[in-house]
């Protein structure tokens, strides 16, 4: 067997030094235990086993010391410890090194919690995943109020707390609060949380600002052990653990049908914290984390983790940001609910003035109006200052006239998916902007070269295309159209970073990436239902991948009349592989806003519209015709140079999409399943290797 050091070859080593502090008010001595990999806070402190040896013979040099009255530990600044090295845990291919690995890092942990005087977790920084582990197995704990992430993210990544967190955690805070933490955040796109709300969780016992944190901390320490200060934890014991599991569990099939293993385990190992002792729920987590970590899951969770925190921070084909215009000002044309979205994103991260036009006052008005509401919404929430409120409010104003753009360095349409209305648009502005002035659309399926095809400089056209809700979702698809130059790319990308969207390059092709490959699937599902099968069975026929909600939950939420819009322009570009559904177009017509009720059941009369085929599918049948039309019709876009790779499409598809992180991708999904007849990526990417 491969000795788990030669796994961890290249491992940034996070070298725990030890000093002597003596504690304010003759409190006595304390060994402060410094974490630190040598880099600044860009590469956060990571522990493999070098890590794990550096802080086992720190905490060896300090044992038995009889004239210590307290242990501490504290981070580099800016960072506590962000948990273990994965780049080393992927490379396991046998289950005893799986073992080695979560025993290791419990054996040098627990020794935090063990010792013969008081530990002190000063939580100076970001403490994420091990990290945060470390802290909890301590006596004590303090956080920053500056801390700009708390998490325990690892059922992100395909495994579970594996160093004491599923234990401990619970125990600290109660069993609802540690299902929030270790599993609702990391499944609600790996959220994380901040030093104040971590220390209203109960996860630290006092919190101090970030200028005199450590100097307030050890008199905070002091004042503990001189029994100046009594640390009162509520009892958690008695709290109904079975119904806050169970609650969680039925949340977890509504939303994954079982398609991840991790959070399943975690929430096994969250009950088993009630009853069990240190060693029996240390050795269970051992053993989960080994399972897990001999799994696909885990390689597809860092997969897709380096394409959102590489990939999409570089991406293929984007022009020298050296090229890039500045940008001054930025107009929107229509003030509908997409555009008054996009007017609040550029105010917010540009601070610079942003002005909405519209065809008639009112419209305006309510344009404007909403983004002010939003502004007020943030104000309350403590999201901005009065100062930060007024500002953004004096900066979104409105215009019935596109003579507002004259002096603007980017103006973006957001109106109707109609070619004429948006080339009509784009030729008005035009008139009045100058000649280096970006000239943006959100399209979400139209040609970007034909509707710059009768402007004098349509090379300052580039598609910009959001998802909603603006401020959530965080893939950008910025589409270069035949014409495109390289400034206005660069400065597209530019604007992007600045909104702090992960930006794709795409090439000017029917409904570029995201809606090319959903509008396909959808196409299938109610291609299938249309032929005979019931719609119910079709609609879940895809529960086992784990999506954020079924074909028809999407069409609910696109809406009928947007997605049979999008249909007919990908059946004009297409007409092989996508259909128009006449089922479809009746339920349109029908007015009715999808096949769910209000309370989430299904409307009678809208299934009843899709009655009358007579050639139903069983589900795997539907599963798989999906699964094969995604297949091919990725190979296709890769063919035509929609994107550079196949981990831009995965890219789109995570960010744009919800794609699981779970399963990596949508190629090496398909590789995995055997649905791709050659693969899209090399053996044991996103996989365990064979």
């Amino acid at each position: 067997m491969t000795d788990i050091k030669e796994l961890f070859a290249d491992e940034i080593v996070t070298r725990a030094t030890v000093r002597d502090v003596e504690l304010p008010r003759g409190a006595g001595t304390m060994a402060l235990i410094t974490l630190d990999n040598g880099f600044d806070h860009t590469k956060p402190s990571t522990f493999g086993p070098g890590g794990l040896a550096s802080l086992g013979e720190a905490l060896d040099a300090i044992a038995g010391r009889g004239d210590l009255a307290a242990v501490g530990v504290v981070g580099k600044p800016f960072v506590f410890a962000v948990g273990a090295d994965l780049k080393g845990a992927a490379l396991v291919s046998e289950r005893d090194q799986a073992l080695q690995i979560g025993r290791l890092g419990h054996e040098v942990f627990r020794r935090l919690g063990e010792l013969d005087v008081p530990s002190f977790a000063f939580v100076n920084g970001a403490a994420m995943g091990g990290g945060l582990e470390i802290a909890l197995h301590c006596t004590y704990r303090t956080i920053s109020a500056g801390v700009p992430a708390v998490a325990l993210p690892e059922c992100f990544l395909g495994l579970v707390p594996g160093w004491g967190g599923t234990q401990l955690l619970p125990r600290l805070i109660g069993p609802a609060a540690a299902v929030k933490l270790i599993i609702d955040n990391p499944l609600s796109q790996n959220r994380m949380i901040k030093g104040r709300e971590a220390f209203g969780l109960g996860v630290a016992d006092a919190m101090f600002e970030p200028a005199d944190f450590l100097e307030e901390s050890l008199r905070w320490a002091s004042a503990v052990l001189r029994g100046d200060v009594t640390v009162s934890r509520a009892d958690h014991t008695a709290e109904d653990w079975s119904k806050t599991v169970s609650d969680a569990r039925f949340l977890l099939d509504m939303k994954l049908h079982g398609a991840s293993p991790a959070p399943y385990r975690a929430l096994e190992l969250l009950e088993l914290a009630r009853t069990a002792t240190r060693d029996e729920g240390f050795a269970a987590e051992d053993q989960a984390l080994a399972d897990l970590l001999m799994g696909d899951e885990l390689r597809a969770g860092l997969y897709a983790f380096d394409l959102v925190q590489r990939r999409a921070k570089k991406p293929a084909g984007a022009p020298e940001a050296a090229l890039a215009r500045k940008v001054t000002k930025v107009g929107v044309v229509g003030a509908g609910l997409m555009a008054s979205q996009m007017a609040l994103l550029f105010a917010r991260r540009l601070e610079v003035p942003v002005v909405l036009t519209d065809l008639d006052q009112a419209r305006l008005d309510k344009g404007v109006g909403y983004v002010h509401a939003e502004i007020d919404k943030l104000l309350a929430k403590g999201r901005v200052s009065g100062d930060q409120a007024n500002r953004l409010r004096a900066l979104v104003t409105g215009s019935l006239t596109k003579d507002a753009f004259a002096d603007a360095d980017f103006v973006i349409e957001a109106v109707f998916e109609d070619m004429k209305v948006k080339q009509k648009v784009f030729a008005e502005v035009e008139a009045v902007v100058s000649a280096e002035c970006v000239l943006a659309t959100n399209t979400s399926s139209l040609s970007l070269t034909e509707m710059a095809s009768g402007l004098r400089h349509p090379e300052r056209v580039v598609g910009f295309h959001f998802f909603n809700p603006v401020a959530v979702m965080p893939l950008l698809e910025i589409v270069r159209g035949e014409r495109t130059d390289d400034a206005t790319l660069a400065t597209a990308f530019a604007v992007g970073r600045s909104l702090k969207k992960s930006s794709v390059l795409v090439k000017d092709a029917p409904a570029f990436v995201v809606n090319r490959l959903l509008t396909r699937f959808m196409g299938e599902v109610i291609g299938a239902v249309d032929e005979g099968t019931p719609l119910e069975l079709a609609d879940h026929a895809l529960d086992g991948l784990g999506l954020p909600m079924t074909p028809f939950a999407l069409l609910q939420l696109v809406g009928p009349a947007v997605a049979l819009h999008v249909a007919e322009t990908m059946h004009e570009a297409f007409p092989s592989r996508y259909g128009v559904s006449e089922n479809l177009a009746r339920l349109v017509a029908a007015g009715k806003p999808g096949v769910y009720a209000p309370d989430f059941s299904l409307d009678p009369e809208a299934v009843a519209l899709f009655a009358g085929g007579t050639a139903p599918s069983t589900a795997e049948q539907v599963r798989l015709r999906a699964l094969r039309a995604l297949d091919e019709e990725i190979r296709l876009m890769l063919d035509e140079g929609v994107v550079s790779a196949p981990q831009d499409i995965d890219l789109c598809m995570i960010l744009g999409a919800g794609w699981p992180f779970h399963l990596g991708g949508i190629t090496p999904y398909l590789d995995r399943e055997g649905i791709s007849e050659v693969r899209f990526l090399p053996p044991g990417v996103a996989s365990v290797p064979a």
